[in-house]
């Protein structure tokens, strides 16, 4: 072996796709010909570029190299000189070289790097390209990518103009980014694997105590199958939902939203993994069903017990091996203290801590402050005492005795805050912890240093569901009573100004419902048992939008719930508003018979009330109820008496639903002077009254219906307008339609690669987030691309696929 280079090194990675197919291909002889040539020519371009061969295995090369341009010039010169399909990856990084080799995340990256290219590709890693002339080694951004390392998106570039498939990396899927490194475990991560990609295995739960590890394998697992699944594989955090009855909701949305999770599925290929199944086991035989619906699903559970269902094949998820748990340890130790070294006592350690990563990470939390020695010594007097019987599960109990003795070396103040914090689900900000717990910073800061609280990216905060647990043992009933008052409080503060009601002004906060929508459940459910119905009805209708857009019928379940709590206490105002929540959530699932008999019930109280305007306000929403019903001769003599009404009260919003109806009827029955007329008309209407929304829905509504007279140019002005609107308020369900829109305008001017590119784009969206609007869009619009289909479509919609939303959109708008 030639020395090998220190400091700042370049690493490559090269291999023969599809070796095992050129083999049968060309047979022994000649296939080992063809490898012997490659070697010899691979060998000789590293060495004329300085290279230093660090390993070789079968067909693959591992070289590293003291500079970033000596690297790409010997790749792309070895793939000139080659007759067979290899791939290249290249990286740069500053690795620790032992005596063995190299050592560290950077030689791990690089080969990951190269994994995802195709045969003749060379990929090359933003390290790497910051340290290349651009002038002479111009690269193709490949964009952001996340490696099934499950690690922070990196951004790929690659050497050359050839044209290849689409990386081999993650791309659907919303797996979370762990913060720290997957580290040993390969036997068990060997194992599940295995069990995952066997064709008689669809629901593989993986079982074990709290804290023993089960979601991280779960998560390397199931990103090492992506290739497996052409739908993705998708993540369902089960930790914050209460009710069994629940779980398929936060699957869907998961998934992107529906009415039903198996007709949602149906026969997509994707991989299913609901993590902390164990609270919610009644939900077990409907996991079984939806199997049996769903023929190319496969699910990976994690519990602390099995399902015990048919076809269910568990695998016990063991303590680490000491080798790992002692890696652990002392990787999270230097994460507290950088020069921690460990000692002999170290295993000894590990060994009482059970080799559990849940206690080894509590345990090297308070190496800042304790040496090895003094942590046995500490933990060695609780772990004795509170071991449990010889009937209790062993792992559960060392666990407790972990995190007892964790929460014991805190202060009665930072002991109260802990408890305190458990009633949040799903995270919380600074603030809430402040308002709900009257949280003092410096307490919540030590409990974060010492890993009883977490952050996350996006700058929330949260515990993990065994400490959660743990930690509202603590509360006292009459504390934990105040502190859900509070959080219910908080949150109806919280979204006072988060324009979610439909009469509010601003673009709606939907990002920050989403966030929050754990803590809303747990604020619902206790309003509901408390007997507090009328505060739970005001953070209900605060998010009447939410609950519409993202899951109209567990809205409506919650509705029901408090109001059966609030028979004898619920006022006419109170009782009128939640039929017309009713109502809304009845529209948003096309049930909209079931919605106007909601809207006629309301409008009957709201006129007992004297409240004229709000009754005629439900008026308008029956009328919209008509025409979507197909009752063009009801909904436009109520749509005209209620215009007379909205301009002499001067209520624009009204005003401008109202010539929305008008309008879609004048277009429906064959008047496009009068649909055009009148749909401008509510759009500038919508934009005098801060009702931005309803203007970019009525500008994109009319610009389809101007593509199907032919008067492109006219579309094209209404819907840019309408684009640019419903970016701005964030519209994730029209935005998609949006772009369908603006696909067949392209088609129809003879902009072929504009037009894929925007079609690719909402395909690659509704694989990703498969919303039943976007997915009857792609239904209802193929006709109109047909025609236009080829190489420079194909080309685009190549492209599309790879853009988010956002850049889709921008390309929609030629930003």
């Amino acid at each position: 072996m030639r020395k090998l280079p220190r400091g700042t090194v370049t690493f490559l990675f090269t291999d023969i796709e599809g070796s095992t197919r050129l083999l049968h291909e060309l047979g022994q002889e000649k296939y080992a010909a063809k490898l012997a040539e490659h070697r010899r020519v691979l060998r000789d371009t590293f060495t004329r570029h300085g290279g230093a061969e660090v390993d070789t295995q079968g067909d693959a090369f591992f070289v590293a190299f003291p500079t970033a341009p000596g690297a790409l010039a010997a790749a792309r010169e070895g793939q000139e000189a080659l007759s067979i399909p290899v791939r290249m990856g290249i990286h740069t990084g500053t690795p620790l070289l032992t005596e063995e080799g190299y050592v560290g995340p950077d030689v791990h990256r690089a080969a990951r790097i190269a994994a995802a290219g195709h045969g003749r590709q060379v990929l090359v890693s933003a390290a790497t390209a910051a340290l290349l002339d651009s002038s002479n080694n111009a690269l193709l951004d490949l964009g952001e990518h996340r490696l099934k390392d499950l690690s922070a998106p990196e951004r790929i570039y690659q050497a050359g103009e050839g044209e290849f498939p689409r990386l081999k990396t993650l791309y659907q899927t919303n797996l979370p980014v762990p913060a720290t490194p997957f580290l040993g475990r390969e036997r068990e991560l060997a194992d599940v694997d295995a069990l995952v990609g066997r064709d008689d295995v669809r629901l593989l739960t993986l079982a074990g105590a709290g804290g023993s590890g089960k979601t991280r394998l779960a998560l390397q697992a199931a990103g090492a199958a992506a290739d497996a699944y052409p739908q993705g594989v998708w993540w369902v955090a089960l930790a914050s939902v209460q009710d069994p009855a629940d779980v398929f909701s936060a699957a869907m949305r998961a998934l992107g939203g529906g009415e039903s999770l198996a007709e949602l599925i149906g026969d997509r290929g994707l991989l299913l993994l609901l993590d902390n199944f164990e609270h919610v086991i009644g939900a077990a035989p409907q996991v079984a069903a939806l199997l049996a619906s769903c023929p190319r699903l496969d699910i990976l559970v994690t519990s602390r017990e099995r399902l015990n269902v048919g076809g269910e094949q568990v695998y016990p998820v063991p303590v680490l091996e000491r080798s790992d748990s002692r890696n652990l340890f002392v990787s999270r130790a230097r994460a507290a203290r950088p020069d921690f070294e460990p000692d002999e006592r170290v295993d000894e350690l590990c060994a009482r801590l059970d080799d559990l990563p849940l206690a080894l990470e509590l345990a090297a939390a308070r190496t800042s402050l304790l040496t090895t020695a003094q942590l046995l010594d500490r933990l060695g007097q609780r772990l004795d005492l509170l071991r449990g019987g010889r009937d209790a599960e062993t792992r559960q109990q060392t666990l407790r005795a972990t995190i007892e003795w964790s929460y014991e070396l805190l202060t009665p103040e930072e002991q109260e805050l802990l408890a305190a914090l458990s009633v949040f689900r799903g995270g919380w900000t600074l603030e809430s912890a402040e308002r709900v717990c009257e949280a003092d910073l410096e307490l919540e800061q030590s409990l974060l240093d010492k890993s009883l609280v977490r952050r996350t990216e996006s700058g929330r905060f949260l515990m993990l569901e065994t400490i959660r647990e743990f930690a509202a043992e603590r509360l006292e009933p009459k504390h934990r009573d105040q502190l859900l008052r509070r959080l219910l409080e908080a949150l109806t503060e919280t979204f006072e100004g988060a324009n979610l009601r439909p009469d509010s002004p601003g673009p709606p906060a939907m990002e920050l419902a989403q966030e929050e929508r754990p803590n809303v459940d747990v604020a619902l459910r206790w309003a509901t048992e408390a007997g507090q119905a009328s505060a739970g009805l005001r953070l209900l209708w605060m998010l009447e939008m939410y609950w519409g857009t993202n899951d109209p019928v567990s809205g409506r379940e919650r509705l029901d719930a408090l109001i059966e709590v609030a028979v004898d206490e619920l006022d006419p105002g109170e009782h009128a508003r939640a039929l017309r929540f009713r109502g809304a959530t009845y529209d948003m699932t096309n049930e909209n018979a079931l919605a106007e008999l909601e809207y006629e019930r309301g409008i009957e109280l709201f006129r007992s009330l004297g409240d004229e305007e709000e009754a005629d306000h439900l008026r308008h929403r029956v009328a919209y109820a008509a025409l979507r019903q197909g009752d063009l001769e009801r909904a436009v003599q109520l749509a005209s008496e209620l215009l007379e009404l909205d301009r002499r009260r001067g209520n624009m919003r009204d005003e401008a639903v109202a010539l929305n109806i008008l309008g879609t009827a004048a277009f429906t029955e064959g008047d496009r002077t009068d649909g055009v007329r009148l749909a401008h008309e509510s759009a500038s209407v919508a934009a005098r009254a801060g009702f931005a929304w309803w203007r970019g829905v009525t500008l994109l509504q009319t610009a389809e219906w101007l593509m199907t007279t032919g008067d492109l140019e006219a579309a094209q002005r209404d819907y840019l307008e309408g684009l640019q609107t419903l970016e701005s308020v964030s519209d994730q369900v029209n935005l998609p339609i949006a772009l369908l829109a603006g696909a067949v305008i392209a088609a129809a001017g003879g902009e072929a690669v504009r037009a894929g590119t925007l079609w690719g784009a909402v395909e690659s969206l509704a694989e990703r987030e498969p919303r039943p609007t976007t997915i009857a869009g792609l239904r209802e619009y193929e006709e109109y691309v047909e025609g236009i289909r080829g190489p420079d479509f194909d080309q685009g919609r190549t492209r599309g696929r790879t853009l988010s939303l956002e850049a889709a959109v921008r390309v929609a708008l030629g930003t």
